[in-house]
């Protein structure tokens, strides 16, 4: 069986747990069937995958958890999703919400909720993740399920956008932050739009990589700043830009691993 180690039973931050949804965040971008695979060699012996208008979601369960992971944006068209976005702002649950990321995942929501409803047959805990655009729906499917006061154990996100306005945000947080968790890695630009100068704001705990893979719970302004221009300078005369190259999720995965023995909470 493939090495997949999570903690079940518990709402708090724990590194396996990150670990454990980073890899499912990853596997989102595979096909149906290497998905099944992969899941199943897990533990997992419960799966659907839906795939409607370029919303992918795959769905895994098992006795103890469910695991709902949404597929991010496809690397080649990642530059042109950053410059050429639609940013307006709708009503959705919890607040004001990104109009593109609501109609995504509303295009497979109620099939997707129907296979959660099916695969909790033991009141199995419910774990979310996403990288990119998957990380913005697996927030607006946690939202749509809180505003239910449906339970949801946690929530996992890498390289997330902004994903609504700031009634959302102070909504959600209100309720869920103590349980989301959405991790930045250094130059990583998805994280900077929409821009909060037209009314976005970020949700969660904040949580951060710098560009040796060390994990911090907050960074004061300055030494952000810092790690930034460190990362750009390193990065002068490669191909690429530094904050798409950072949006990478074989990078998140691979800071995952090496913080999988550390808990920046404890």
């Amino acid at each position: 069986m493939a090495d997949f180690s999570f903690v079940t039973d518990t709402t708090k931050y724990q590194p396996v747990n990150a670990l454990g949804l980073g890899k499912a965040a990853k596997l989102a971008y595979d096909g149906k069937q290497k998905i099944k695979k992969e899941v199943n060699s897990w533990g997992f012996d419960k799966y659907e995958f839906f795939d409607r208008d370029e919303t992918q979601v795959f769905v895994a369960g098992k006795d103890d958890m469910i695991i709902v992971a949404f597929r991010g944006t496809q690397p080649d068209k990642l530059q042109d999703w950053v410059t050429d976005a639609d940013f307006e702002l709708v009503d959705g649950p919890f607040g004001k919400v990104h109009d593109g990321f609501f109609r995504a995942l509303r295009v497979v929501w109620r099939e997707l909720l129907q296979a959660i409803k099916d695969f909790q047959d033991k009141g199995q805990s419910l774990w979310f993740t996403g990288h990119s655009l998957g990380a913005a729906l697996a927030t607006l499917a946690v939202a749509t399920l809180r505003a239910d006061d449906k339970p949801v154990y946690g929530l996992y996100t890498f390289g997330q956008p902004r994903t609504g306005g700031r009634d959302f945000a102070a909504n959600f947080n209100q309720d869920f932050k103590p349980r989301c968790f959405r991790f930045v890695h250094n130059n990583d630009i998805v994280p900077r739009v929409p821009l909060r100068a037209m009314n976005y704001s970020h949700v969660g705990t904040f949580l951060y990589f710098d560009k040796d893979g060390n994990l911090s719970e907050d960074l004061h302004w300055w030494f952000h700043l810092l790690d930034s221009v460190k990362g750009r300078i390193e990065d002068l005369g490669k191909t690429g830009t530094d904050g798409i190259k950072d949006h990478d999720m074989n990078k998140y995965l691979r800071w995952l691993e090496k913080n999988k023995n550390e808990n920046p909470f404890a």
